[in-house]
């Protein structure tokens, strides 16, 4: 397995960690609270954890070229539900 993950400095860590989860829960196997969730994917699994204003993504893949398809899949939506804010997400191998 490759591994993934990203820390982002955001006062909104929990609300993006429940609407990325919920975004999802329609289409994927996903579980969360306030502070913790999980999304399954067909190309890997991406776990969340907001502690304060960080929300910490931890990602796993199959392979080097799916590990790159999830990070940009997550990276997108979490964006988009945080078009108010400029965040910065920096992926690195875990």
């Amino acid at each position: 397995m490759t591994h993934s993950h990203a820390e982002i400095a955001t006062p909104r860590a929990s609300r993006y960690l429940q609407q990325l989860c919920k975004h999802f829960a329609h289409k994927r196997p996903v579980e969360f609270d306030a502070a913790q969730g999980s999304i399954g994917f067909d190309i890997g699994e991406c776990r969340l954890r907001a502690e304060g204003e960080v929300l910490r993504l931890d990602l796993a893949s199959p392979d080097s070229t799916q590990i790159a398809r999830l990070e940009d899949v997550v990276e997108r939506h979490l964006l988009r539900f945080a078009f108010r804010e400029e965040l910065k997400i920096a992926w690195h191998p875990a």
